[in-house]
């Protein structure tokens, strides 16, 4: 982070003689000179420190002098695993990209500058301490000018590890199958460019893995993607070049952003933001078939900038990978991979050690919440509102899986792995529980794993040997949201998403939860019904209008498939488990008013739903009564509203929003009376519905609740590993 150079130059600065080492995560300082320049230093420590640093208030100790000549930076040492801080990767500076755009320099048009305070790092850096030869750029010999910068206290290369030039540093490759190899940086970048104007769709080597690059306003040219991709609907992402005063003008073209939005585009996380589109926006319709917003990202390495600046133009920029598996990092795999997808590729010589996905934001109730932690981000660190005896591994889901290890008062999440169940995600898995135990050079002595007996994560976790705490799902979403705000007393958490392993053995999914950590007790939930064909339900929302309509009584005229064997297993409960599932009601709300009757992807009928829909204060009453112990709500009544095609689509979208978000006031009405509480929180997949949440905490606040929503914690499955844990300390001390 560039810490110990500063270091030295405020020691020069105050007259200090002495030194300054790294011990893996901590460092420590030795300095001797006069009461007020030993004052000045210390105040100067944390007040004028490189940004990136972030260091905790000094502890001072004060020590016989050595009688020091000078001072010195010495050689690392590793530390102890409860004290080292693994950065995430870091856009490129102000400075670096200045220096870049600037033909006097010799760094001029370089696709990996960098310096302290830019660049990569978790995705080369091998082991810890963080020197040179413990990184991906190991085999990269510093050439004597940039040798002379590494050794340069007064330098902002000080001991910069990834630092490189042209002459000694990693180089790029052009490479069209059949066609030979293209060498040199200038000569490869214009060979990308124009295949992208040609209507090409490039894979390009980035810092934490592939993406998959094409011209994002030739509609043809998406559609080709999609097709190759095997990817019909889900959005993809836009890279956008730097444009006009701001570098914002071509934001601006293609969306209408919030103030807060803008802020984090340009921020050092350099997200995909999901932002308004512009109706007048001249993007192909394909990059987000039927949605409202597009996810917008600026460049954050050199080699985007030196792409996006050049074609000049917003660039499809979408992960490159097979359907829900990590991103693709090593070039011989994202041939045999992706050869039949992409007509080019743009190959780099740095390696990726590990993948690390684009992290992705969305506003909700004024606030730009994770949806996905990735580059930038991750491995996210935070502190435990409790402090263990041992190490533990949360494990997560298997859907949006991250892991999270905890030691001591820390829990490190690692970056977004992807969904379980193919050979390449189990493989990155295993990969991730063994980097993070490496870099932190902590063991967990336990672990912790969904109760679902069939998650692959939980299969793994089984097979470890360890002991073994197991945790129902939206008990791990609930506690996760208390953990992140260290709330005390009883809270009431509406956990809703598309489905959980729940209590009783049947699918959960529309739940409130009442208590705290380590004792939930299901209050409130909605009325069950059957999903047709099990896990086919989760990507055919026919089958979950179907069986809403069963199951109230109705028949379903425009049913889009022949139901006769499909209603002699409702009948006979055949392949249908029970659920209470608030995803799948919006899923098939959407496929009742014709919107979607088959998903590509999870969520894709209710973002659709979604799209259409307005803030509303009409609503469908939907009763809600006593039932063992549960407060359980009826969606009944909304199926008729959402068959009435006489009613315009946007006002059956809007009408079947705002009764949810009535009907979640009224539970949690029902429940302070009953009960006293008067805290309540929102998580679950379900609550990245912008329109519902906020809605849904208007409402709540307007009765006199508390409202809690996740803030720097994913409210999907990405944030049950987080959950995991606190759930199973809390359990493990409750008596």
């Amino acid at each position: 982070m560039g810490f110990r150079p500063f270091v030295s130059r405020i020691a020069n600065e105050f007259k200090l003689a002495g030194w300054v080492q790294n011990r893996g995560g901590e460092v420590e300082i030795r300095v001797e000179g006069s009461a007020d320049a030993l004052a000045g230093f210390v105040g100067a420590l944390t007040g004028r420190a490189p940004p990136l640093a972030r260091p905790d208030p000094p502890r001072v100790f004060e020590c016989p002098p050595e009688g020091f000549h000078g001072f010195a930076i010495r050689h690392s040492q590793a530390g102890e695993g409860a004290n080292v801080h693994i950065p995430p990767d870091y856009f490129v500076c102000a400075d670096c990209l200045a220096e870049m755009r600037d033909p006097a320099e010799r760094r001029h048009r370089y696709p990996f500058i960098n310096c302290t305070q830019c660049g990569p790092r978790y995705t080369l850096i091998e082991r810890l301490p963080y020197d040179r030869p413990n990184t991906a750029m190991a085999a990269f010999k510093l050439c004597p000018a940039c040798r002379a910068e590494y050794e340069n206290p007064l330098d902002r290369r000080y001991h910069a590890q990834p630092l490189a030039c042209a002459e000694c540093g990693p180089g790029l490759v052009w490479r069209v199958i059949g066609q030979p190899d293209i060498h040199g940086n200038e000569q490869v970048l214009d060979a990308c460019v124009r295949a992208l104007r040609t209507g090409w769709i490039v894979a390009v080597k980035g810092v934490g893995g592939y993406h998959l690059i094409c011209d994002a306003l030739d509609e043809a040219v998406v559609a080709r993607l999609r097709q190759r991709k095997h990817r019909p609907a889900k959005p993809l992402a836009v890279l956008l070049p730097s444009l006009g005063a701001q570098g914002l003008d071509s934001v601006l073209a293609v969306a209408e952003p919030e103030p807060c939005e803008l802020d984090l585009l340009q921020s050092p996380l350099r997200p995909i933001v999901l932002m308004q589109k512009r109706e007048d926006s001249a993007l192909a319709e394909a990059v987000a078939p039927g949605l409202a917003e597009v996810g917008v990202m600026l460049a954050y390495s050199p080699l985007h900038h030196l792409l996006a600046d050049a074609f000049g133009a917003p660039l499809v920029a979408t992960s490159a990978n097979i359907s829900g598996e990590p991103v693709l990092t090593e070039a011989a795999e994202v041939g045999r991979r992706l050869g039949a997808v992409a007509d080019a590729f743009l190959h780099h010589d740095r390696p990726i050690l590990r993948p690390a996905d684009d992290s992705v934001f969305r506003r909700i109730a004024g606030k730009t919440r994770p949806l996905r932690l990735g580059r930038g981000l991750a491995p996210l660190e935070r502190e435990l509102p409790f402090e263990l005896e041992q190490p533990v591994l949360a494990v997560g889901a298997d859907l949006k899986n991250t892991v999270a290890l905890a030691f001591g008062k820390r829990v490190v999440l690692s970056p977004h792995i992807g969904d379980l169940g193919t050979l390449r995600s189990g493989q990155v898995f295993e990969r991730v529980v063994a980097d993070l135990q490496a870099l932190y050079g902590v063991k967990p002595a336990a672990l912790v794993c969904d109760a679902h007996p069939d998650y692959h994560s939980s299969r793994w976790a089984r097979a470890q040997g360890l002991p073994l705490v197991k945790v129902f799902h939206h008990h791990a979403h609930a506690s996760a949201l208390i953990g992140e705000h260290g709330l005390s007393g009883e809270t009431l958490v509406f956990t809703w998403d598309g489905v959980g392993y729940g209590g009783d053995g049947t699918i959960w999914g529309g739940e409130a939860l009442l208590g705290r950590p380590g004792a939930w007790r299901r209050v409130g939930s909605l009325r069950s019904f059957k999903l047709l064909g099990g896990d086919k339900a989760n990507r055919e929302p026919w089958r979950c209008a179907l069986a809403l309509c069963w199951e109230a009584g109705l028949d379903w005229p425009a049913c889009p498939h022949d139901a006769g064997l499909l209603r002699h297993a409702f009948e006979r409960g055949i392949h249908c488990p029970q659920s209470t599932s608030a995803g799948r009601l919006f899923d098939a709300a959407a496929a009742l008013m014709g919107l979607g009757v088959e998903a590509s992807f999870e969520g894709e009928a209710a973002m659709r739903l979604e799209a259409i829909s307005q803030p509303t204060d009409e609503t469908v009453d939907l009763p809600l009564r006593w039932d063992g112990g549960v407060w359980r709500a009826d969606w009944a009544p909304l199926l008729a509203v959402l068959m009435d095609n006489g009613l315009d689509a946007s006002l059956r979208g809007s009408l079947f929003h705002a009764s949810l978000a009535k009907l979640i006031v009224r539970q949690a009405v029902t429940l302070r009376e009953q009960r006293g509480v008067n805290q309540v929180g929102l998580c679950g997949g379900v609550f990245q519905n912008r329109l519902l949440t906020e809605q849904t905490a208007r409402c709540l606040a307007e009765v006199g609740f508390e409202v809690f929503l996740p803030a720097e914690i994913p409210a999907n499955d990405a944030g049950i590993s987080f959950g995991q844990l606190v759930e199973a300390f809390s359990q493990n001390n409750s008596h």
